[in-house]
């Protein structure tokens, strides 16, 4: 489902959300529409196992219990795992993203020089086609953590290189694919074919430990210390999802 746009995404889940019976809240107005909130969706054709999305609901529920109704409601390849009672904004902890990415046909040691020229430079500017037209931007500023990693072997290992990336959520948020970009311009580097990225965290940027944290963890807390339901006036519940390789590259 990589090449599934946000909006495909958000229409699947509010699908979902009707065929669960999950009280959602809505809005008033003529064109009353679901209160459902979406953070750093990621963009189209890249995986993600790490997705965040706040609703709000009209009645509380169980989070446990919407969150195996709504997995159970959702295609294949969109799971959710893990559903809490909201005790603040979920937009501020999204401060990172954690990325890796395949470069099929690329050595890792000539992956290693590229990620070293680049993480050298200053500045690293980029091109990008925007609904408003061609948008230049620094790819480099954004970009806290670049390596190759050598620990996940494959067989094709002499030519099929790995990096894992942690690049901060900025405006104009930098993505992978623009990382990669970089990369081919500073270095030369191009794959055979086409790069495989995968999100696998985003939350709060631990620098020291050069690591991202769990975002929903002050939620888990408040659960753990008696909020186990969501308020029993209206209030929001906070949904991660993702799965393996196949997961909802946005939203959900």
């Amino acid at each position: 489902m990589r090449f599934a746009s946000h909006r495909d995404i958000a229409r699947v889940l509010e699908r979902a959300l009707r065929r669960a019976r999950v009280p959602v809240a809505f809005s008033a107005g003529f064109s009353p529409h679901p209160k459902i909130s979406y953070t750093g969706a990621a963009p189209t054709g890249v995986a993600s196992e790490a997705e965040y999305c706040e609703i709000t609901l009209a009645e509380p529920m169980d989070p446990e219990e919407l969150r195996q109704r709504l997995d159970d409601a959702l295609p294949q390849g969109i799971d959710v795992l893990e559903v809490v009672p909201a005790v603040g904004g979920l937009a501020d902890r999204l401060e990172a993203s954690e990325w890796r990415i395949e470069l099929p046909g690329v050595a890792p040691d000539d992956a290693a020089a590229a990620v070293a020229a680049f993480l050298a430079a200053e500045q690293v500017e980029v091109e990008r086609v925007t609904k408003k037209g061609r948008r230049r931007f620094d790819a480099r500023s954004a970009v806290f953590l670049l390596d190759v990693d050598r620990r996940a072997a494959t067989e094709q290992q002499e030519t099929y290189a790995i990096l894992r990336l942690i690049v901060r959520h900025t405006i104009p948020a930098v993505r992978p694919d623009d990382v990669v970009t970089g990369l081919r311009q500073i270095a030369g580097l191009a794959p055979q074919s086409s790069t495989r990225m995968t999100r696998l965290a985003q939350g709060p940027l631990d620098e020291d430990a050069g690591t991202i944290a769990d975002p929903l963890a002050a939620d888990d807390a408040a659960s753990g210390a008696g909020a186990a339901v969501v308020s029993a006036h209206a209030g929001s519940a906070e949904a991660r999802s993702g799965s393996g390789n196949v997961s909802a590259p946005q939203g959900l």
